[in-house]
């Protein structure tokens, strides 16, 4: 019997169209002939992943796999005591207990170093909290609740193994500020705006755009200065509105609202969630009542959009989404308050048993994981 490495290219094509995405990784490890086999052969359609908590024992970073419905913990040395605080292309974004970021690919460790964070507010320079110990406080803040707060989201405009030009955009600070780096920077250009909290923001159609508590829809303007300026139509607040997001979905822009209500124990919960496209052309909106096979996961993350039509296991014309805790309110706002909203019936169901996710996790982010040769 030939040895497994002698097997024909064909075959073990066949063989990685039937891998889930770690066993691919794994099969690329063997030899050098599955490796090539493995590049030419990507996985299979799947979904994302949700990125937990640090193991406390072993150090090692816990994920979900949808599409399995199984849990790994993964080794990945240059995460540990790193809060996430953002996923975009395959990449992630974590900051340590001394308030320094990085940008990395968990699955090949290639990773940038980020600059010093701009200051979280007025009177808190993060400068200031970089010379002190972990254990003292910033008008207030710990170097843990700092770590949490500081960077309320992080994209990226393009992959950077595809284009070296990419652009790096957070929301930081106690308004959720927008400010970018690109590569060879030496610190994070903060863009001027309006003084409100900033929700999300959205690299759609060669510009980032940026949506604000009042529903103000905003695109960046880099020159001559970087600034924010309005755009599109008035877009009207009904209800008590959580959080908003902004989704590229197969190249139109949809805002999406997320409502809350009161529950037990004085925590807001999700109630339910409204879809609106934005058409910038024309200036005007369009309610959306469903999208068909589609399925939508938010949070902290770079909004993925997902065609559901060949993945059986992913509740189509659903809303899957995470928590909206930032730091320590979770006895308040509930860690629990994640799901899947099914568009059609307008009910949530969870896709991840209470009874079992983890406890204080401040932040999981759905994570496409992508490994590059």
């Amino acid at each position: 019997m030939a040895a497994w490495s002698d097997l024909t290219f064909d075959v073990l094509e066949l063989i990685t169209s039937f891998l889930p995405f770690l066993d691919h990784y794994r099969f690329g490890a063997v030899c050098k002939n599955w490796r090539s086999v493995s590049k030419r052969s990507p996985p299979p359609p799947q979904l994302p992943w949700l990125l937990l908590e640090e193991d406390k024992e072993t150090g090692k970073r816990k994920f979900y796999s949808l599409s399995e419905a199984k849990n790994y913990s993964i080794e990945i040395p240059e995460l540990r005591g790193r809060y996430i605080c953002g996923s975009s292309h395959g990449w992630l974004f974590a900051i340590d207990i001394k308030i320094a970021g990085i940008l990395i690919n968990p699955f090949t460790r290639e990773c940038y170093e980020l600059p010093r964070f701009p200051a979280y507010g007025k009177d808190t320079d993060v400068t200031t909290l970089i010379e002190k110990k972990p254990s003292d406080c910033v008008k207030g803040y710990t170097f843990e609740e700092m770590q949490t707060l500081l960077v309320f989201k992080a994209i990226l405009s393009h992959d950077p193994k595809e284009r070296s030009d990419f652009t790096v955009m957070i929301l930081f600070g106690e308004f959720h500020t927008l400010a970018f780096w690109r590569p060879g920077d030496s610190s994070w250009t903060v863009v001027d705006g309006p003084k409100r909290r900033m929700e999300d923001v959205l690299y759609f159609k060669g510009n980032f755009y940026v949506i604000s508590s009042m529903n103000g829809l905003y695109v960046v303007d880099f020159e001559p200065e970087p600034k924010l300026r309005k755009v599109g139509p008035e877009i009207r607040i009904e209800g008590c509105v959580l959080q908003s997001y902004l989704t590229d979905f197969d190249g139109n822009m949809l805002l999406i609202e997320r409502y809350g209500r009161s529950s037990k124990n004085n925590r807001i919960d999700t109630a339910r969630f409204t879809v609106i496209e934005i058409d910038l052309e024309e200036h005007c909106l369009y309610e959306c009542y469903d999208i068909d096979d589609y399925a939508l996961f938010l949070g902290r993350n770079s909004s993925i959009a997902v065609d559901s039509s060949h993945l059986p296991e992913c509740k189509k014309n659903g809303i899957y989404f995470t928590h909206l805790t930032e730091s320590h309110s979770g006895d308040e706002f509930g860690f629990h308050d994640l799901g899947v909203f099914d568009m059609a019936d307008k009910t949530i169901s969870t896709f991840y048993a209470v009874e079992v996710f983890p406890r204080r996790v401040d932040s999981p982010v759905w994570f496409i994981p992508k490994r590059f040769w």
